[in-house]
């Protein structure tokens, strides 16, 4: 598998992904993934309790982490090397903060008394938030097991930091967006959006856009929604992307923040331009079940999308 750095996404390369490896180590549902900061790796978990390390460059596993005890969800990699949060599937609802390189736990954050759905990791330092179905939203520091922020909200949560690091958002209700700066937190939002209420959906995952400019709101339907993350106005409906199942579908940006990628149940993947939002392409994938997850790697021309195999995809020779 060779992959590029410096390419330019266009069109025209974003209809030439194709399927360059696919990897059959999981037996159930791949929950989560999560590319390093640096794209050479990339980490999966999965409803087999399993943690897989991918080397990008080389497309291999690199190895895997068994999590048979405590269950695996939301898996994420922090700034330290070798190091990646996760929440738990199975004793409790605490956040585990594990060395892959041992396989022995750090730290762990205790508090949520149900399923924990958000987990986004600060881009700049030790912070991350998580979101439970318990209806609340915590803010946490790698450094310490104490909750540093609690909001208690009327609904399930999602939520994401910005690319600065310097604010999150949190989507409440399916229907409001509220703005947060890390700061003063607890002085409530200083922005708060209201768009008109799902109706027959609610909201699965919150993502900023690489540049800052968009809030994309993905869900348990056919629809993905992007909002103007300054001015809370709707900019786009994303749809035609297959939903049956009413689970949550992934949805996330190019780099560029160009293009936006989305699975479906029917193990396709669908892209939209995010500035149109024109529909540009559809992949017939080499996935048998639904894609619940699909990123681009922050570095190299490179997308991963998986079911219960991991496809990873690279534009076709002619392109490059």
């Amino acid at each position: 598998m060779h992959i590029k750095g410096e390419m330019k996404l266009t069109e025209p390369v974003v209809r030439s992904f194709r399927v360059a490896k696919v990897f059959k180590e999981n037996t159930d549902r791949i929950n989560n993934i999560d590319f390093s900061p640096t794209g050479d790796t990339l980490i999966s978990s999965s409803e087999d309790d399993q943690i897989v390390i991918y080397d990008c460059e080389k497309g291999t596993q690199k190895r895997t982490v068994n999590s048979k005890k405590y269950g695996v969800d939301l898996v994420h990699f922090t700034h330290a090397k070798n190091t990646a949060i996760h929440a738990s599937t199975k004793v409790d609802d605490t956040i585990r903060y594990l060395s892959l390189h041992d396989n022995k736990y750090i730290r762990y954050f205790p508090g949520h008394t149900k399923k924990v759905v958000a987990l986004s990791m600060s881009p700049v330092d030790d912070m991350f938030l998580s979101g439970s179905l318990d209806k609340t939203l915590r803010l946490w520091d790698l450094r310490s097991p104490n909750c540093q922020g609690l909001m208690h909200l009327t609904s399930r949560p999602v939520a994401a930091f910005d690319p600065e690091g310097l604010i999150f958002a949190a989507g409440v209700n399916s229907e409001s967006v509220k703005l947060y700066d890390l700061r003063s937190f607890d002085k409530g939002p200083f922005a708060s959006f209201r768009l008109n209420t799902e109706k027959n959906c609610e909201w699965t995952g919150l993502k900023f856009s690489p540049d800052g400019k968009t809030i994309l709101l993905s869900t348990n339907s056919s629809i993905i929604r992007l909002v103007d993350a300054f001015h809370g106005n709707p900019t786009h409906t994303l749809t035609g992307h297959l939903n049956d199942k009413k689970i949550p579908l992934e949805a996330s940006f190019s780099p560029d923040s160009q293009f936006v990628f989305s699975g479906s149940t029917d193990g396709r993947v669908h892209v939209w331009h995010a500035e149109s939002g024109h529909k540009i392409c559809v992949f017939n994938a080499d996935h048998n079940g639904p894609v619940q997850c699909i990123q681009f790697n922050p570095k190299y021309m490179m997308l991963a999308s998986g079911c219960n195999n991991m496809a990873f995809w690279l534009p076709s020779e002619e392109n490059s």
